[in-house]
């Protein structure tokens, strides 16, 4: 046969793979190899059984093929078939025995005599050492070994920035803290035409900056355009209105607590692409935290139906059922979802937050602590560690917990309740201020009991000046808090403001007309007007 006869047999080939006829490839591929025992055709011929799912007979090719050992094309494609095959020591084994250091820097590597492939057409391709690294990080993971996945998907992103993959693995799983994730980001070498591609990396990785600092990066991305000279008007569009950017500003909004705006944002992205997974995933969060059961229970029967083998779907009918406060079903979901998916992180916080809301305290720690062990980059798990101390009254054991988290907002404002709680009020005031002035965007309602708590710590330490304009504060985030009310009227009684005071008492007892101990003190409040400045000296709780 001559050569121009077999080129078109290889042009079939990649056509049938194009086209996903793979059985039609493996046939024609099979030819191909046998005419010509060319090595690039006998890589093809593995890619097309690869692809056809037939792994035990591309592995049995690619290893019974002179070239294995010395082509790493080779090497990776009869890795890669192990993987299918869930052989992972045999993986690890057929990649090699490199290793790799804490700054993902690998070393002790044999040199591979790489020949050319054909790469059909393509004219970049990723980095073939990425890809290798990449799946020992794969073969580690699958292996409970996190800590050295960690170290070869950092090798990997190193190797080259565009597997993406690796990426998405350290923060998806939670590998690694903010400051690791910065610190990785800045080491990347990008090429020149990629500068587009490390600003929308750092929109993925954690976003605790300043808002200007956040929404700075948003707009960066959102400026950028295809300026080819050989476009034509309809390739003039910019990532505006990408999906994936929207939903890491979503993202951004949740974490900010602004899930009004982070909902309406993921429903307008969900109409537009309903299976956008990690919008999906934002979404309900947002649903949670804003108590909308039943677009919960909608969402969580679509998933189900669609994607009965993936975690997010049982978390979100456990997100639906603790929703209602159904804590025993909901704790069977989010552990059915840890059974799918052991990294799923949302689902081991939700499974110790289920026991948390019924008060069984050491399962519910027992929930966070194995959270706290999975993904090392994420503070929830030890925050909720804190505050299930603290909800014991362990005031000691909650800041050793707290403390070890990153600088997270609400870090500040569980260690400033830690304080007031030991009755060190001036250590409150200073950690409810710190939270405030380290939320990343403008305060909303989300943070008005940090601003009541900051009222109390004042009023405890007898500042009530400060304590009143605190008070005041918090009645622009949100003017039905029984406790700001009260607190309020309390530190005008305390001034012997009695008017004031019972005006606040009985705005008090307008949202909660059975209350305690505000009718007491109005009851108080009323005489010492009559009787003009007699302090009760009753401490408000």
């Amino acid at each position: 046969m001559r050569e121009e006869e077999i080129e078109k047999l290889r042009g079939v080939v990649r056509d049938c793979v194009s086209k996903h006829l793979y059985s039609s490839a493996i046939f024609f591929a099979d030819k191909v190899a046998a005419l010509t025992n060319d090595p690039a055709d006998v890589y093809m011929q593995a890619q097309a059984l690869f692809l056809g799912r037939h792994y035990r007979r591309a592995f049995h090719l690619l290893n019974a093929s002179k070239i294995v050992l010395r082509d790493l094309r080779f090497h990776y494609l009869a890795a890669k078939c192990l993987e299918e095959l869930k052989e992972w020591e045999q993986c690890l084994s057929m990649l090699g025995d490199a290793k790799v250091d804490e700054d993902g820097n690998v070393y002790d590597t044999k040199d591979s005599n790489v020949m050319y492939l054909d790469k059909d057409g393509e004219d970049r391709e990723i980095n073939i050492s990425s890809a290798i690294c990449f799946l020992r990080g794969k073969a580690y993971e699958a292996l409970e070994n996190r800590a050295q996945a960690r170290l070869w998907y950092k090798a990997a992103i190193k190797a080259d920035p565009l597997c993406y993959e690796a990426l998405e693995c350290l923060i998806e799983n939670h590998m690694l803290t903010c400051e690791l994730e910065t610190s990785l980001l800045s080491s990347l070498e990008f090429g020149s035409e990629d500068g587009w591609l490390s600003s929308f990396y750092s929109c993925l990785i954690k976003k605790y900056d300043k808002e200007n600092v956040v929404e700075a990066k948003f707009r960066e991305i959102e400026k950028e355009k295809c300026d080819s000279v050989h476009s034509s008007s309809s390739f003039s569009h910019s990532l505006k209105n990408n999906t994936d950017l929207l939903a890491c500003k979503a993202e951004y909004y949740h974490q900010c607590g602004e899930y009004q705006k982070c909902f309406e944002l993921t429903s307008v992205l969900l109409e537009k692409d309903p299976f956008h997974l990690k919008c999906t995933f934002v979404h309900l969060a947002a649903a949670m935290e804003l108590g909308h059961s039943n677009e919960l229970y909608l969402m969580a029967c679509n998933l189900v139906e669609d994607y009965p083998q993936k975690a997010l779907s049982w978390f979100a009918v456990g997100c639906y059922y603790y929703c209602i406060k159904k804590y025993d079903q909901s704790r069977r979901y989010f552990s059915k979802a840890t059974n799918l998916d052991g990294t799923f992180a949302p689902a081991w916080i939700g499974y110790g937050n289920a026991f948390a809301a019924q008060e069984e305290g050491d399962q519910a720690m027992l929930g966070y602590r194995t959270a706290a062990r999975l993904f090392p980059g994420c503070h929830l798990p030890t925050l909720y560690i804190g505050m299930e101390y603290m909800r014991t009254h362990s005031f000691k054991l909650a800041e050793q917990a707290k403390t070890i988290c990153p600088s997270d907002p609400l870090v500040y404002n569980e260690l400033g309740v830690v304080a007031y709680h030991m009755k060190e009020y001036n250590k409150a005031v200073w950690w409810f201020e710190k939270t405030l002035a380290h939320i990343p965007s403008s305060l909303s309602e989300m943070w008005e009991p940090t601003v009541v708590n900051l009222a109390h710590a004042y009023r405890k330490l007898k500042m009530y000046h400060e304590a009143i304009s605190c008070y005041e504060r918090a009645l622009t985030l949100s003017n039905r808090s029984l406790s700001t009310y009260a607190g309020l009227a309390y530190t005008y009684h305390l001034q012997d403001n009695f008017s004031a005071a019972i005006t606040y008492y009985h705005k008090a007892l307008w949202l909660k007309p059975d209350d305690q101990f505000c009718t007491e003190m109005l009851s108080l409040a009323l005489v010492d007007e009559g009787r003009h400045g007699i302090d009760p000296k009753i401490e408000f709780q």
